[in-house]
């Protein structure tokens, strides 16, 4: 049960409110409070939403931005239609990227999912569905977004990645967040 909790928490922190990520305030409202769960409940609910993308938001009152980097073009669509009906939400600012398709990416994906996920110390992180290390490849230069238990899980994350074939950088912006 402790290892099924560590895994849940891992995953609510992946999607915080991109508003405590950047630094400000929380939440001044119960109203917007219950806003931010239903944002984050929304998206992880995405059918299609898997390792490769990362979507994070933002809620100002009656405003929701939507950032980070989808696979996909539906799923920048499907995150908006999710979150537009949500009582509380007037507008939708939908800032998701979606990265361009290229099978030179798509083989670094996978090679960079292998050796992340199949690392004996990172295996953990592979349960559930929603992973919590979010690998993002754009044009042959990788990021790993998301949280981590402990710095050298996030060491390790990096340098795995750094040893992919025909990554040309890593940008390692995992958060270590300890259970």
């Amino acid at each position: 049960m402790d290892r099924r909790f560590r895994i849940l928490t891992l995953l609510s922190l992946m999607l915080l409110p991109a508003a405590s990520i950047l630094g400000q305030g929380p939440a001044s409202s119960p109203a917007q409070v219950r806003v931010q769960r239903e944002v984050m409940h929304e998206l992880l609910m995405l059918p299609y939403f898997g390792v490769f993308d990362d979507i994070e938001y933002q809620v100002n009152g009656d405003v929701v931005t939507l950032m980070g980097s989808v696979t996909r073009p539906t799923l920048k669509s499907d995150a908006e239609n999710a979150v537009k009906h949500i009582e509380g939400v007037s507008r939708i600012d939908n800032k998701i990227d979606v990265l361009p398709p290229s099978p030179m990416d798509d083989q670094i994906r996978i090679a960079l999912f292998r050796a992340i996920y199949g690392f004996p110390s990172l295996e953990k992180y592979s349960l559930g569905v929603q992973k919590p290390i979010r690998i993002i490849v754009k044009n042959g230069h990788a990021e790993l977004d998301g949280a981590v238990d402990s710095e050298a899980d996030k060491d390790t994350a990096g340098i795995r990645a750094n040893g992919v074939s025909g990554v040309f950088s890593v940008a390692n912006n995992l958060r270590v967040v300890p259970s």
